[in-house]
């Protein structure tokens, strides 16, 4: 991932001597296990565990030479350990290192995107309180439909994300699995008691049946609740976009001071934070896909997903962070206009009522057909007009008016009864 969208507690997971490092965490492992059941001296682990070490640098030299990842890092380990490095990867094929420890690199990534989603999560319900009777209105096809609160629109967010922390909670288990089983994982040169007690130290469950590899479906998981992650982070964007248009203008994103929206145009407050986290919604969706590509592997392993997840798993793990705590800034800083959504509300003399005007007709022994007609021709004559006020229009109507008396109809556009039950939905989520 480019540095400009890599943020140092992420990008530091995704070194090469992290990486190194969970390799080193996985061979020390291996050999404490091997010493406890007795097939290496316990004075070897010893001295293993005081001189291991490796230079990145040195490790990528080899690799130049040799051709393999895994062989240049044991030969770089070996010239710091001496003759006690024989003890090291017995038994083992690089792909119980490899898979084992990007385990490790996905579980440590998982968590840290974890603890930005609760940050999230507290800042979204924070600021449904402050707006639960914040009324605006609602929007279905992009048209006003009927009244709702900023505060009700995001605790439609909010238990969104609250759904994506359940998934990845699970989603943890899922990739918190490493494998100890020899080159086709039948265990030929190293017994499965090395795989628990291994795996048990590193925090990981020893894979139920692994071949040479652990298979792609828990990788391609992860990839995908990532994307779905950022799918919602991107709806949370696209409304954001859609609130700050101009003709719309009830929410806008904190413009800082000496910022600039344009090089051209003076006058522009840009949505662009939004429009950043659109685009990389995108970018990880496209990861899914290539993550999904990599399950069907030949026979029991291959390595055409390797060159595959050198790139999608940092850039989906690097972006998913970044974009959380983008969007967490972006909702706690997010300037909220409630003038604008109560003019906007009652625009063509609050029209958007018409639902209650026809329900109460229909209370009053109109038919149903009947009263629609009544109501549509009122709404339409008052729609898409400088001048069109649709609760006048009502006012003046003999139909309606032989009906319902003025406290009648002006309860017909009190915002009010539509908000009536939104109390059971913030109790739900603890807003």
């Amino acid at each position: 991932m480019i540095e400009r969208y890599t943020l140092p507690e992420m990008g530091n997971l995704w070194t090469d001597a992290y990486k190194f490092k969970t390799w080193l965490q996985v061979e020390i492992a291996v050999c404490e296990a091997q010493a406890e059941l007795g097939y290496i001296p316990p004075q070897a682990v010893a001295e293993i565990k005081a001189k291991a070490n490796f230079d990145p640098k040195r490790v990528l030299e080899i690799e130049a030479e040799v051709r393999h990842d895994v062989i240049a890092f044991l030969t770089n380990v070996n010239e710091y350990v001496g003759d006690a490095g024989r003890y090291i990867h017995l038994g083992l094929t690089s792909s119980d290192v490899l898979d084992t420890a990007l385990a490790l690199q996905l579980v440590a990534s998982l968590d840290l995107l974890l603890q930005h989603l609760q940050a999230l999560i507290d800042v979204i319900r924070q600021k449904a309180k402050e707006h639960r009777y914040t009324v605006m209105i609602g929007r279905s096809h992009g048209i006003h439909a009927e009244p709702i609160t900023f505060g009700f629109k995001l605790a439609g967010w909010l238990a969104e994300v609250l759904r994506h922390q359940e998934r990845l909670q699970i989603l943890r288990k899922t990739i918190a699995v490493g494998k100890i089983s020899g080159a086709v994982g039948t265990y030929a040169n190293i017994e499965p008691r090395v795989e628990a007690i291994a795996c048990q130290k590193l925090g990981l469950q020893p894979d139920a049946a692994s071949t040479q590899v652990i298979s792609r479906d828990r990788h391609a998981d992860f990839v995908q609740q990532l994307a779905l992650l950022a799918a919602s982070i991107e709806r949370f964007a696209v409304e954001i976009r859609n609130l700050q248009k101009t003709d719309v203008l009830e929410v806008e994103e904190f413009f800082a001071k000496g910022q600039k929206g344009s090089s051209a145009m003076p006058h522009k407050r840009n949505p662009i934070r939004s429009e950043r986290l659109t685009g990389m919604a995108r970018i990880i969706r496209s990861h899914a896909v290539a993550a999904l590509e990599n399950v069907a592997l030949w026979h029991e392993r291959d390595i055409s997903h390797s060159s595959v997840e050198r790139v999608i798993l940092p850039d989906a793990c690097i972006l998913t962070h970044f974009m959380l705590v983008e969007t967490t800034d972006l909702v706690q800083n997010l300037l909220v206009y409630p003038e604008n959504m109560a003019r906007n509300m009652n625009v063509y003399g609050g029209v958007v009522f018409s639902q209650r005007v026809l329900l109460t007709l229909v209370e009053k022994g109109i038919s149903r057909e009947e009263a629609y007609k009544i109501v549509q021709e009122n709404a339409h004559t008052a729609w898409n007009k400088p001048e069109g006020n649709f609760r006048e229009l009502i006012s003046k109507d003999p139909r309606v008016t032989v009906k319902l008396s003025p406290a009648e109809i002006a309860a017909c556009f009190d915002p009010q009864h539509h908000l009536q039950h939104l109390e059971q939905v913030y109790q739900r989520l603890g807003i």
